[in-house]
């Protein structure tokens, strides 16, 4: 079982969704080593290793022009780990520093999330109160140049590096957006982008709502200060937890989160080729152990958001509201090189506590909330199991009672003037109080919020728009 304290600096786990943030966001990691097992004279590497030196002469002494040689050996490097799995990747120093400050929470930059998904980079989130979000920027949008710059052919880390750069410093993204005609341009100036990872609002009849925008070093922390200034409102009735457009973040951090909302139990499990590895349990007395409670999901909630969701949805502890996620469950194991380079290693696959596999499948929503017609082309979207080269779900963590419980699930359809809640103002104070959600959900426009909201106060469900 993995320890419950914080652990070590070398010893921390992750669940990014193998985006850089900010930048992107990571995916599900822990940081350490796992010994490697001897191999047999027939499956000795150093027969391969001896044709790469051969090709590296060939390619030193007869390429058209010259080439550098620690460029061409990076590069295979390169090669060799992220044709395992979209999420295994190789990180030269000045990319290890960009993981390290992306996991801390502050940064500079223009504040946004992204990854590549199907050949194109996608912004996953915008950071509320940042750069991005201040100017309009929103989830689904598709980069197509950075200060005048095409984006094709230009790996994920350089464009999130190009990003970067001096506060003040200005930085044009121009972007596609579904729903738009022409290309958006965005002028953003640059500011160190802190990220606070909690918000909360008391609602009317006593409910909670505590948002979870990506689980960092002090999330858990956060969590506590956010349940003391509810409770210091009045007597809690229920909790609305919203992990929409959460890409994950620290493992250890997600754990301490959900079993806040457990007494006993285990939270999730981690196996590799197919032994289990590690198994973390709840303890009793967390701070909204005994409230009802609904969590919001959508298509961009993925990895450490995903655990917490599953392992709630499992106990029967919460009704998961809103899309299938994202369906990141496998863990990188981040291992650090000398010359302050590193590797980030696919090395296991996380279960929920009924034995499900996250990977490829996602948590499936008690109650599906859809925000447009099935049939429309452009309600298409891209989930992991669509990422070329992903890795497969395991079989033997699915029971078809499970896959038959998931196709029973009632379905809601957004009316059509529903909508999200409006980014913050650029005066907001954000992690204290949620300033765009409205004390009674039930007359906002935030349909998914909405239903949760009506859930947990026991009132009539709004059933939206009849499905066809």
């Amino acid at each position: 079982m993995l320890p419950r304290t914080s652990p070590p600096s070398r010893l921390k786990s992750f669940a990014l969704l193998g985006l850089f943030t900010g930048a992107a966001f990571a995916g599900g990691a822990t940081w350490g080593a796992r010994a490697s097992g001897a191999t047999v004279h027939d499956e000795s590497p150093y027969a391969l290793v001896g044709q790469l030196a051969r090709v590296l002469v060939q390619v030193e002494n007869e390429y058209v022009d010259p080439v550098d040689r620690g460029k061409l050996l990076k590069g295979a490097i390169r090669g060799m780990v992220e044709g395992l799995d979209p999420h295994s990747s190789y990180m030269s120093a000045e990319d290890w520093e960009a993981f390290q400050s992306d996991t801390e929470g502050q940064f500079g930059g223009v504040g946004i999330e992204v990854d590549v998904k199907a050949d194109q980079l996608t912004i996953i989130a915008p950071i509320e109160g940042a750069p991005a979000a201040r100017a309009g920027v929103r989830s689904g949008d598709r980069i197509l140049a950075v200060d005048g710059e095409d984006i094709d052919g230009i790996p994920l880390e350089k464009m999130v590096l190009r990003m970067r750069g001096p506060t003040g410093t200005h930085v044009k993204v121009v972007v596609r957006r579904k729903d738009a005609k022409d290309p958006i341009v965005f002028d953003l100036v640059r500011e160190v982008v802190k990220v606070p990872s909690v918000s909360s609002r008391w609602l009317e009849g006593g409910v909670g709502y505590v948002r979870i925008k990506q689980f960092q070093e002090r999330t858990h922390e956060e969590l506590l200060r956010a349940a003391g200034r509810l409770r210091a409102r009045g007597t809690l009735t229920g909790i609305v937890l919203d992990l929409r457009s959460d890409p994950g973040g620290l493992v250890d951090q997600a754990a301490e989160v959900a079993d806040e909302f457990m007494t006993t139990g285990t939270i999730y499990t981690t196996r590799h080729r197919g032994e289990i590895v590690d198994e973390v349990k709840a303890r009793a007395g967390g701070a909204f152990g005994s409230l009802p409670t609904v969590v919001l999901v959508d298509e961009w909630t993925a990895s450490a958001s995903e655990l917490v969701a599953g392992a709630l949805q499992d106990h029967k502890r919460a009704l998961v509201v809103g899309a299938k996620t994202f369906g990141k469950g496998s863990v990188q194991t981040i291992i650090q090189l000398p010359g302050g380079a590193g590797i980030r290693l696919t090395t296991a696959r996380y279960y929920t506590p009924n034995g499900r596999s996250l990977q490829a499948e996602g948590v499936h929503p008690d109650v599906v909330i859809e925000t447009k017609d099935p049939r429309d082309p452009s309600a298409l979207d891209l989930r992991e199991q669509n990422l070329e080269g992903h890795l497969e779900a395991d079989p033997s963590g699915r029971t078809q009672s499970m896959i038959a419980s998931e196709k029973l699930a009632p379905v809601l359809r957004a009316p059509p003037d529903a909508g999200a809640a409006e980014p913050l103002p650029p005066d907001a104070v954000e992690g204290a109080e949620a300033v765009t959600v409205p004390v009674n959900p039930a007359k906002g426009r935030d349909f998914a919020l909405r239903v949760a909201y009506e859930i947990v106060r026991g009132m009539p469900v709004d059933p939206g728009v009849a499905r066809r």
